[in-house]
């Protein structure tokens, strides 16, 4: 492990679930510190200092008033991403902020622009292209070994809809449902692999469940300018599982429960009001009773759905240990070292960017890009329609460092 020789300060916005997932990430790299967070949950504000030392603040424009904070990472939500953004920005703080970067290509070029006015790093994750297993099928097409890439698939079924939401999670103009919050991660991975211009899209998204009342499936084909083509299929209605195809592993590592057909269907349908419902998604926050050790949670490589590259001379596809490679002559599996995590890379590719000036992969034109294809794949749907993209941006530089 090479020496790092500049520490980064890292404050966290929000400690929900996305801003609690990230801890361990922060904690792990060499090259940061876990030095505040801002919440207006005063109880997770005291767990924090206690567990961690660190300052803590009531709002992100404290926070970014410290001197001794160097980056933020924003983990609030997607409405008030925009804002937020400006806020480090304007503080001179550099900036992870979580996918999708907003909910329009207006205020997607806002917050690029502010940024680059006041000469900081905008990236954007945790998104599963990050993952070491889709890092290393890129590094094979790449090399390629297997030829050109004929197609690329991501399908992902499983109990979105159903996980305890908070009501802007269920609103489609606030960045919400699957499409948005899903649909993210789906394009994210397949732009990377298919090398990040997207042609044109031809998508059916779909609303099953009056009572939530956003996307919670779609179907989405999308082809590349360099002949790629892809599909990215979700369905988050808590019937099929992918994980019956994933060896059971699913996107945080080795599921618990997994046998418990319907649960949150369950859980949903018990929840007696939209306060009920709120505070179970509390819960599972930072500190609550319902939070997950994330830690320990990744014990496997975790699986965002099938994820299947089919090249002129082979297939891949994920495995626990890392992927499986089905070539011409063999079949046979790639290690991949268990120790590095999608949200490890994160941090890596921000203190990289920050400290070794390195360009990095999800800047703030590849998330725009990827909003391009969440916001053209619901118009498509709606108007029935393939539709051509304009914002794309190729893949700048190669992924899967090691720290």
């Amino acid at each position: 492990m090479p020496t790092h020789k500049r520490i980064l300060n890292i404050g966290i916005v929000g400690l929900g679930i996305a801003g609690a997932s990230m801890i361990p990430a922060i904690i792990d790299h060499p090259g940061v510190r876990l030095a505040a967070a801002s919440t207006r949950n005063k109880e997770r504000l005291e767990k924090f200092a206690k567990d961690y030392n660190g300052e803590t603040y009531f709002t992100i424009e404290e926070l970014c008033e410290s001197s001794t904070i160097d980056a933020v990472y924003i983990a609030t939500p997607t409405e008030f991403h925009t804002e937020h953004v400006r806020i480090a920005a304007e503080a001179k703080k550099h900036i992870i902020v979580e996918k999708p970067l907003s909910v329009t290509l207006e205020d997607a070029e806002d917050m690029i622009e502010i940024a680059e006015r006041n000469g900081v790093q905008l990236i954007v994750g945790h998104s599963h292209s990050f993952e070491p297993p889709i890092q290393k099928m890129r590094e094979i097409i790449e090399s390629g070994e297997l030829g050109k890439v004929l197609m690329i698939h991501n399908w992902y079924y499983n109990d979105w809809l159903y996980r305890p939401r908070t009501p802007e999670e269920l609103k489609t103009e606030l960045g919400g449902g699957v499409t948005y919050r899903q649909g993210s991660h789906q394009f994210d991975i397949i732009r990377l692999l298919g090398g990040g211009e997207v042609r044109s899209i031809r998508a059916v998204t779909g609303i099953a469940d009056a009572s939530r009342s956003t996307e919670g499936n779609h179907s989405v084909f999308l082809e590349f300018e360099n002949g790629i083509a892809a599909t990215a299929v979700y369905n988050g209605y808590d019937h099929f599982h992918t994980t019956d195809l994933t060896f059971g592993i699913g996107e945080g590592g080795p599921l618990t429960n997994s046998n418990v057909y319907g649960q949150s269907r369950r859980l949903i349908k018990d929840t007696k009001s939209q306060t009920d419902e709120v505070a179970l998604k509390v819960a599972s926050g930072f500190g609550g009773e319902r939070s997950k050790n994330y830690k320990e949670a990744e014990k496997s490589h975790p699986f965002f759905g099938l994820t299947i590259v089919s090249c002129e001379k082979g297939d891949i596809r994920q495995h626990p240990d890392g992927l499986i490679v089905y070539g011409e002559d063999e079949k046979y599996v790639v290690p991949i070292l268990k120790e590095e995590t999608g949200r490890l890379n994160v941090i890596d590719e921000l203190y990289r960017a920050v400290v070794e000036g390195e360009k990095p992969v999800h800047d703030g034109r590849w998330a725009k890009a990827n909003l391009e294809v969440c916001i053209k794949a619901i118009q498509s749907s709606k108007e029935r329609k393939e539709l051509y993209l304009d914002h794309q941006v190729p893949v700048q530089s190669k992924v899967g460092h090691s720290i």
